[in-house]
């Protein structure tokens, strides 16, 4: 099942690579790919990559969409 959500873009826009943002959330680099390319992922994974971005979890429909 595809999500959706920014992570890509929001990333981009903060200049960030993919390593720097798993390293960020405390995730693989390849999670990271996998969610921006829309496959599912866990909850804490979520939050880890939200609160990474610079996003308070109140602000997660920023960057996942239900």
């Amino acid at each position: 099942m595809r999500q959706k959500n920014k992570v890509k873009t929001i990333r981009e826009s903060r200049l960030l690579s993919k390593a720097e943002l798993a390293r960020k959330a405390g995730v693989s680099s390849l999670t990271i790919d996998r969610i921006e390319r829309g496959e599912a992922c866990r909850l804490e994974t979520m939050r880890k990559i939200i609160l990474a971005l610079g996003f308070t979890l109140d602000e997660k429909t920023k960057v996942f969409q239900d």
